[in-house]
């Protein structure tokens, strides 16, 4: 587990309002016995611990997903599943509604990385880290505002550092728009998959993927600067 950069990345966020939701530090009525902000932060470490490849950055938490899972673009059904990589839920709930969440972007993103072979050594993010919801419905999902969006600057920064290499995504023009204004070059951006952009999402990630996949097979020729 990443335990040192998932605190130190919580810590630049602030707790949560009648906005806003912070995943991990809040708690929640309708959390299960299993879960709440020790636990969601626990995954949150264990996403962290690999050598990032890519870091995909969405919008903002939602109400079927990070909320409860403590992981961007995850979501309870996809932990029971056992589905995400390095997060060992063992099946346990996280909610006590009848059946289990599902999200469905968290699905379509998850599917992807998996056929894509690109699951292993990707960190999944959002623009702003706490999920915002309309007052008095928490169960809800709006889009954060612009100034609202500065919240997340902080924990991007943090990453950038921490994982140098790494080639950035955005999942969405919010997304683009964020890392654009902290300066993050070569940024690639795809269509989000919600509202019936599934199709265009896992063509732009598929381009990405074969894109990276020429580019470090020509570093590894003889001659070329990679050698």
């Amino acid at each position: 587990m990443n335990t040192d950069l998932a605190k130190a990345l919580v810590d630049t966020l602030p707790l949560g309002t009648d906005r806003f939701y912070n995943p991990w530090t809040d708690s929640c009525v309708h959390d299960s016995e299993q879960n709440g902000p020790e636990a969601r932060l626990i995954r949150l470490a264990q996403h962290l611990a690999c050598k990032a490849k890519l870091i995909l950055v969405g919008e903002a938490p939602g109400f079927q997903g990070c909320r409860y899972s403590g992981v961007a673009f995850t979501s309870e059904k996809l932990l029971m599943k056992g589905l995400i990589p390095r997060v060992d839920n063992g099946g346990a709930r996280l909610t006590d509604r009848e059946r289990p969440f599902s999200e469905p972007s968290a699905t379509i993103v998850w599917e992807k990385l998996h056929d894509l072979g690109l699951a292993e050594n990707t960190l999944l993010w959002n623009a702003v880290q706490l999920h915002p919801f309309k007052p008095g419905e928490p169960w809800s999902n709006r889009t954060p505002t612009r100034s609202e969006l500065a919240h997340g600057r902080g924990a991007i920064h943090l990453l950038k550092e921490e994982f140098p290499e790494a080639r950035w995504v955005a999942i969405g023009r919010k997304a683009e728009s964020q890392l654009a204004a902290l300066g993050i070059v070569g940024v690639a951006t795809v269509r989000h998959p919600a509202r019936g952009g599934a199709t265009e999402f896992a063509k732009g990630l598929a381009e990405i993927a074969k894109a990276s996949t020429t580019t470090n097979r020509a570093l590894l020729r003889p001659g070329t600067m990679g050698c």
